[in-house]
């Protein structure tokens, strides 16, 4: 496990990043396992349809997983963008790339 990714290190980040969105900390990983999480990260952009919530766009975050600024391809700002204007994704889904998901013993 990498120190920086501890759960206090991300809520650092979080705020230094001033997100203004909830963070979760997914303790028993039934969250991600209810997803289909495979990676890390493994991203779900999810709309709100009347009372539920809809995964809309699911992947990786953009098509560059060693540096973001070579990206070419932004997917998750791209879904964002179009859920923003009323408009569904043109991708929904790509494959997630980064570390596999260490599952807890149950």
């Amino acid at each position: 496990v990498n120190p920086g990714d501890s759960y206090e290190e991300m809520q650092k980040k979080a705020k230094s990043k001033a997100y203004t969105f909830p963070y979760l900390y997914d303790e028993s990983q039934a969250v991600a396992k209810q997803f289909g999480a495979t990676n890390t990260p493994h991203v779900y952009v999810l709309a709100k349809e009347g009372n539920k919530l809809v995964v809309k766009y699911i992947g990786a975050i953009d098509n560059n997983a060693d540096d973001a600024s070579g990206a070419d391809k932004k997917y998750v700002e791209d879904a964002v963008n179009s859920l923003l204007d009323g408009k569904a994704p043109a991708i929904t889904a790509t494959k997630a790339i980064g570390c596999g998901i260490k599952w807890k013993k149950s």
